[in-house]
C-alpha cells in the first residue's frame, strides 16, 4: 500500500472513531437531560431543559415509540415542532403522582457510521420513583439515527421499543436526591 493510501485509510478510520465518539456523547447527553431531577448545571426550568434537548435534533427528526406496548403510549412525532410538543406534554403537565426520580442507564451499544449518516442501537434501563411511593423499572431497546449537520452530529430518529416494565416494591430505594447537586455552581 502506498503512503497516500495508508494515510487516507488511517484518516477514514479516525473520522469513523470520532463520529462514533460524538454520537455516543449526543445519545448520552439526551439521556442525561431526560433524567429527573435534571442534573444539568444551570437548567432553570423544564422549558430550558427542552430547549437543550431540541438542540440535539435535526428539524426533520422523528421521535417514536414502537411495538405492541409503546405504539399507544408514545406514538410518533414528526419534525422538531412535534417533538418539542411531545416533551412539553411530558414535562409540562402536572403529574399525580409526581415523578421524583428517573435515571437512564445505557448498555449494549452498537454504532454504525456511513459517511455523514449513522445508526445506533442501545438497551436502556431506567428506574422511576413516584411521590405516592410506587416505583417501576423500565427497559427499552433504542434504534436511533443520526446525521452530521454543519459539522455537528444530530439525532434524526429516536425509536424506542419496550423490553419490559416491572413494578418495584415500595421502599426498594431509600435514599435519592430531590435535586441534583450538579445543578449548583
Amino acid at each position: 500500500m502506498r503512503l497516500e493510501e495508508t494515510v487516507a485509510a488511517l484518516a477514514h478510520r479516525v473520522e469513523v472513531l470520532e463520529a462514533e465518539a460524538e454520537i455516543r456523547r449526543v445519545q448520552a447527553r439526551y439521556m442525561f437531560l431526560c433524567d429527573t431531577p435534571c442534573p444539568e448545571f444551570g437548567v432553570r426550568d423544564d422549558a430550558h431543559r427542552i430547549d437543550l434537548i431540541m438542540a440535539l435534533y435535526t428539524e426533520d427528526a422523528v421521535w417514536e415509540g414502537v411495538g405492541e406496548y409503546y405504539d399507544g403510549q408514545f406514538g410518533r412525532a414528526e419534525g422538531a415542532a412535534a417533538i418539542r410538543r411531545h416533551f412539553e406534554k411530558f414535562w409540562g403537565e402536572k403529574r399525580d403522582p409526581a415523578l421524583l426520580l428517573n435515571a437512564h442507564y445505557l448498555t449494549s451499544e452498537q454504532i454504525d457510521v456511513d459517511g455523514d449518516q449513522a445508526t445506533g442501537q442501545w438497551i436502556h434501563m431506567q428506574p422511576w420513583i413516584f411521590s405516592d411511593g410506587t416505583s417501576l423499572l423500565r427497559s427499552s431497546r433504542l434504534n436511533n439515527a443520526f446525521r452530521k449537520v454543519d459539522g455537528t452530529w444530530k439525532i434524526t430518529r429516536t425509536r424506542t421499543e419496550n423490553v419490559f416494565v416491572a413494578p418495584l416494591s415500595a421502599g426498594w430505594a431509600t435514599d435519592y436526591p430531590s435535586t441534583s447537586v450538579l445543578m449548583k455552581p
